[in-house]
């Protein structure tokens, strides 16, 4: 088992959820994991990392697999302009490769986003630290154990 899965199992587990992560293959693109998971596109749970243009940190926007985030939107939201992040900053605010970002079990805190799609749903799913694990979560849970802000930082939303 990956480093970076066992720090998603353990974070799981340390909040009180059964961790519940299936092995999938290649499961690089939400619609990969929709698949995957037997589930609609929207349950697919995206990390979308910006960088931050202040202070060079990572921000992470937890949105639906069908959605489209809004740089100027989540610039907007985080309160600061915003940039790409690079996937060795990604891997070292983050502990995780691209493709595999999950919403939990990073290697230091990370300011984090909701997408309210999301809660349309009773489970979703995310990446479990590698681009072929992903596991189920209630999205209630999910923003327990985040700390994630619901924001409207969606393309064509209003």
């Amino acid at each position: 088992m990956s480093k970076s899965l066992k720090r998603v199992e353990a974070a799981l587990t340390e909040a009180g959820l059964a961790a519940t992560i299936r092995e999938v293959g290649q499961a690089r693109t939400a619609a990969e994991a929709a698949q995957a998971a037997g589930c609609a596109l929207d349950q697919i749970v995206k990390s979308i990392i910006f960088r931050t243009e202040g202070t060079g940190h990572v921000v992470l926007f937890l949105t639906a697999g069908g959605n489209r985030v809004s740089a100027a939107k989540a610039g907007a939201v985080a309160g600061e302009p915003l940039g790409k992040a690079d996937a060795e900053l990604i891997r070292t605010e983050t502990g995780f490769a691209i493709g595999g970002v999950s919403p939990v079990g990073h290697l230091h805190p990370v300011r984090c986003f909701y997408d309210p799609r999301l809660s349309d749903f009773d489970t979703v799913w995310a990446a479990a630290g590698t681009p072929r694990h992903i596991f189920s979560i209630a999205p209630a849970d999910l923003l327990r154990i985040t700390g994630a802000e619901p924001a409207d930082f969606i393309e064509g939303a209003m």
